[in-house]
């Protein structure tokens, strides 16, 4: 009753301040029939599902739902995440065997299941507490997911029942005194609580979306919204917190960026303006202090001001739990609000951060992907032989073909470039396929050649991404030998009526770029961030030096490629401190950034930002604050 009554001063409240949009159901997809990558992306994705979905012991992660003697920890999100992970892996290469590997793991968690709709591991004292509800929460996520994909309506079902019973024990509980993050981790749950009212339109499920969505904004909660609204910065959304895992820690970014796809779906049923808002102005903030420049963030899980820090050793940078959501996040908003800057970070994260975090055989996915020194798999967590990471990261694998393409009402949007095929329909009654495939070497080479093949001539806008970072008069674009402008970055439209057998041929400016922050300096090419790796043989990787750049452009150089690289390349660097020898570059290796030290052993170093070394004659003195 408590709860009701909230939530009816809530809705109140919202509509008082909110135009609303007439319960609009929001679509931002028409359906993508299937996406076939090749490439190196497409080698990674495939051996991700062979060697780490596929090979994980289903069995052995939902053990522990038949044993509910748990008061803390949090074995309860493994199997939600890993299903989920691999039916989006089998939606995208349509796996028999890995099918019937998800069928037998979801049957036998809903037959855990107790008479009240309990699906758990916790002692029955220690309902709610924890990291009880973000489990549940990952439990509807993969029932739901499962319910999707094979229409087994008993999965809905049971989803249903674990959230009427979380309901009812949530009656007279405040959902933000559960858990840790100021509420963060259990308030999550809204998002499975958004599908589940999509799915069966149970006034009381929105109801209670609505209800949590109001204590993720008000003042004893996190106010994801109102310090959306006002500019706060992410990191500094509450004071610094005393004890690091706990209740007080406002900082913490997967639980913070798991609330905000949860308002994105409340946005979608609603259309509560503000929702959206909060979300985008959450994201940009995001971008502008946090994201590095291989596409993540955050140190011990949280945001920290990263994005100017991130040239200092920090302990246990970029969570690969932090980089899937990332991209989820982005995706998802990318998908309402179609914002090119949101592709161009999706495509940094996936050829850096996300690459990085896969072992070499694909057997683990890293816990943590410094932009120096080694990787490692994390610890084995909650007495288990598996952590959060390698529960989630086949999750952003599976996610790339999702991304890929989108289609909306009459233009496919190509939001990532790489060897690919897509057959998608833009009417209704899906009488008119259209397979578009992109030929490419890309970011290898520059140059990526889409072809076009609609069953019938349609009149559609194809939406090119010209990337950010790129010189615009490097870039052109063709169609049918045809130059086309390419004036602005972000989407270039092409409207025409499409033929079968259309080219457009894009190229886009692959220059090595020198970034420098903090008096240390990186490069990139264009998605692709490059690192010294020790392997190389060619001196320390820790060594100071001035890469030789003209206009902030480096002249790189194809090297021949070892075992262990995707790409290398050499560039111009004058080494060390000492100029009186010889001062004349030196050609130093580098490698894409996935591949450094990418067999994980602590006798390989790698690093992304070099030392420069500094130059008196060209550096006016700056005084500084003395040491006391």
């Amino acid at each position: 009753m408590r709860r009701l009554l909230h939530t009816i001063l809530c809705a109140t409240l919202f509509a008082a301040l909110l135009t609303p949009l007439a319960q609009a159901q929001i679509a931002v997809n028409s359906p993508v029939e299937s996406v076939r990558i090749g490439g190196f992306v497409g080698s990674r994705i495939d051996d991700c599902i062979a060697h780490r979905v596929k090979a994980q012991d289903w069995e052995h992660i939902v053990a522990p739902f038949s044993n509910r003697t748990e008061t803390w920890a949090w074995q309860s999100e493994f199997w939600g995440k890993w299903v989920q992970g691999a039916i989006a892996s089998y939606r995208y290469n349509r796996d028999p065997e890995l099918y019937d590997i998800i069928r037998q793991s979801a049957e036998a968690m809903m037959a855990t299941q107790t008479p009240d709709g309990y699906i758990g591991n916790y002692r029955d004292d220690h309902h709610l507490k924890s990291w009880d509800i973000w489990g549940r929460k990952y439990t509807m996520l993969g029932l739901i997911a499962w319910y999707d994909l094979s229409g087994d309506k008993r999965a809905l079902q049971s989803a249903c029942r674990v959230l009427d019973h979380l309901m009812g024990e949530l009656e007279d509980v405040d959902i933000i005194t559960t858990g840790n993050y100021h509420g963060m981790a259990s308030c999550s749950v809204l998002e499975p609580v958004m599908y589940l009212y999509n799915r069966t339109e149970r006034k009381e499920y929105l109801d209670f979306a609505t209800y949590i969505a109001c204590r993720l904004s008000e003042p004893d909660g996190p106010e994801l919204i109102r310090k959306a609204l006002e500019g706060v910065d992410v990191a500094t959304r509450f004071p610094f917190p005393k004890q690091w895992w706990s209740q007080e820690n406002g900082q913490k970014a997967y639980e913070m960026m798991s609330c905000y796809e949860g308002l994105l779906e409340l946005y979608k049923v609603t259309g509560e303006k503000v929702l959206l808002e909060a979300v985008e102005k959450s994201v940009q903030n995001i971008i502008d202090t946090e994201i590095n420049i291989a596409g993540s963030g955050a140190a011990f899980e949280c945001w920290y001001g990263g994005k100017s820090r991130q040239t200092l050793p920090a302990y246990h940078m970029m969570e690969t739990c932090v980089t899937f959501t990332w991209m989820q996040l982005c995706n998802r908003l990318l998908e309402i609000n179609h914002n090119a800057v949101l592709a161009d970070h999706l495509e940094t994260t996936m050829y850096n951060a996300l690459m990085a975090s896969l072992r070499a055989d694909a057997g683990q996915i890293s816990k943590y992907s410094p932009l120096e020194g080694w990787r490692s798999p994390g610890e084995e967590q909650c007495g288990l032989h598996i952590n959060c990471c390698n529960a989630n990261g086949p999750r952003a694998f599976a996610l790339i073909p999702r991304a890929m393409y989108h289609a909306t009402d009459d233009t496919i949007t190509v939001n990532l470039y790489a060897d690919s095929q897509t057959k998608l329909y833009l009417d209704a009654k899906h009488k008119n396929p259209i397979t578009l495939t992109q030929r490419t070497s890309y970011p290898e080479g520059d140059a990526i050649e889409l072809e076009v093949f609609p069953k019938k001539s349609i009149f559609f806008n194809l939406a090119l991404r010209i990337p950010a970072w790129a010189a615009l008069d490097h870039c052109s674009v063709e169609v049918n030998g045809v130059a086309q402008e390419v004036a602005q970055h972000g989407w270039l439209m092409i409207s025409r009526t499409w033929q079968a057998g259309d080219k457009v041929v894009v190229r886009l400016d692959m220059r090595g770029r020198l970034h420098k922050l903090n008096n240390h300096q990186a490069l990139m090419r264009g998605p692709v961030l490059l690192a010294r790796d020790s392997r190389f043989g060619d001196g320390d990787v820790d060594e100071c030096s001035v890469i030789v750049a003209q206009d902030g452009y480096v002249e790189l150089a194809p090297a021949p490629k070892p075992d262990f690289a995707w790409m290398t390349f050499t560039a111009p660097a004058v080494l060390g401190t000492d100029l009186e020898g010889n001062g004349k570059p030196t050609p130093i290796n580098l490698c894409d950034f996935g591949s450094a030290g990418n067999t994980w052993e602590k006798s390989i170093r790698y690093r992304v930002w070099l030392p420069e070394t500094l130059n008196a004659m060209h550096s006016p003195y700056i005084p500084y604050n003395r040491p006391q």
